[in-house]
């Protein structure tokens, strides 16, 4: 990931976990983006920030009595508080350190409170100056609450239900038959609005949802379930540049089998498919953590590894060879066995980017194949040269015939 990606954490209490949660079946990855985007940005949080103070300052002043002053320090010390945690979590999230997810939730619902307080003082106080401006607030405060926070969607329908249910009693306490319609009006508000959130939200998932299969589609064999060769030169790039800034080497075993083909043309290619998936099933199995696999095309596959000594890398390779020699029951009757011969390059001896890596595993392999098959072979200086020879040979013998046409 990029060093200016911000990470925030889930939230941990379960209060704050209830109104965070977005349905069930949501992968933790997506969960955490929605998080993000209840943090916003900072723009946005000082435009909801001016506005209900701005308009408790404005009550205070007009109506300088001991519940609109106390609305007024409730709202600042509410939004500085956020400002801090904000600010605090952004801090974290860019450190990839936890991030004051609970409390800042907390705060919103605090948020709500204070304009839910402040539209029922305003009502009852039959300043209806006041009462509309405070009213006008709220309404507006809902409108944003739906549309920045519906990742989120119980939190969002909390914050509008405490932030309007006010109205309801605040209209009664009016004394005016006027105000009474409102009880009817906020219900259906709600209703609108908290819909509105839930439907917003479920297709924020499905969009997150298809941009996630799209992307794995697109980096991931579709047999196999491993990389394909995209998502390998990207990962493998990725880990290289990792490895060489921690100091620690990684192994990269370039695998081929031997007799697919022989497989494949004697019982059909639904077999040699089969066949195919089930090497891959053993070359999961044998993954340490942090390895990677990939299947780069035919029976070619690749397998990125943390290195140890040259030794041990080649007793790795030797046990991959073994897992993938056992005989395969493929259904009907029908079983198989297969070899693998495998080339190794090693970092950084013998590359540091991800060309050089797989061109000499690939002299390695050429060289553990013509050797007798089904064996592990580390890159050399040899098995490069011949690979560098093999190369000009090839461009040699297109000239020619370009010349002879």
């Amino acid at each position: 990931m990029q060093s200016q990606t911000r990470v925030y954490s889930l939230p941990r209490w379960r209060l704050t976990r209830w109104l965070a949660d977005c349905g069930p079946g949501v992968p933790d990855d997506i969960r955490i983006e929605l998080i993000a985007n209840l943090f916003g940005n900072l723009p946005i949080f000082f435009g909801g920030v001016i506005n209900t103070v701005a308009v408790a300052a404005a009550v205070a002043l007009r109506k300088p009595a001991a519940p609109f002053i106390a609305w007024l320090a409730f709202e600042i010390v509410v939004c500085t508080a956020r400002l801090i945690v904000l600010v605090i979590a952004r801090r974290d999230a860019l450190r990839r350190a936890e991030t004051p997810t609970d409390v800042y939730l907390i705060l919103g619902i605090a948020w709500s409170v204070s304009v839910s307080y402040g539209v029922v003082v305003s009502l009852a106080s039959r300043d209806f100056m006041i009462a509309t401006v405070a009213c006008l607030s709220a309404a507006a405060m809902v409108g944003g609450i739906c549309f920045r926070n519906f990742s989120a969607p119980r939190f969002a329908a909390t914050m509008i239900v405490i932030s309007l249910g006010s109205t309801v009693p605040g209209a009664l306490l009016a004394g005016d038959p006027v105000f009474y319609v409102v009880v009817m009006q906020v219900p259906l508000y709600f209703g609108a609005m908290s819909a509105a959130v839930f439907t917003l939200n479920r297709m924020l998932v499905a969009t997150m949802r298809a941009e996630r299969e799209n992307s794995r589609r697109a980096s991931h064999d579709a047999l196999t379930g491993l990389l394909n060769r995209e998502g390998l030169i990207e990962t493998v790039g990725a880990e290289l540049v990792a490895a060489a800034a921690a100091g620690q080497p990684r192994a990269l075993l370039f695998l081929d089998l031997d007799n697919f083909k022989t497989v494949n043309d004697t019982f059909g290619h639904a077999v040699g498919d089969q066949l195919l998936k089930a090497v891959a099933d053993r070359l999961k199995a044998e993954l340490a953590p942090g390895d990677v696999a990939a299947r780069i095309g035919g029976d070619e596959f690749v397998v990125l590894a943390a290195a140890a000594t040259q030794e041990l890398t080649i007793e790795r390779g030797e046990r991959l060879i073994s897992a993938i020699a056992r005989t395969y029951p493929l259904g009907e009757g029908i079983s198989a066995a297969v070899g693998a011969s495998i080339g190794i390059a090693m970092t950084p001896e013998h590359g540091s980017n991800p060309e050089g890596l797989f061109a000499a595993a690939g002299a390695a392999l050429y060289e553990a194949k013509s050797g007798g098959r089904s064996r592990c072979c580390l890159a050399s200086a040899s098995s490069s040269l011949a690979a560098l020879r093999r190369v000009q040979v090839g461009i040699g013998a297109c000239t020619a015939g370009s010349v002879a046409a």
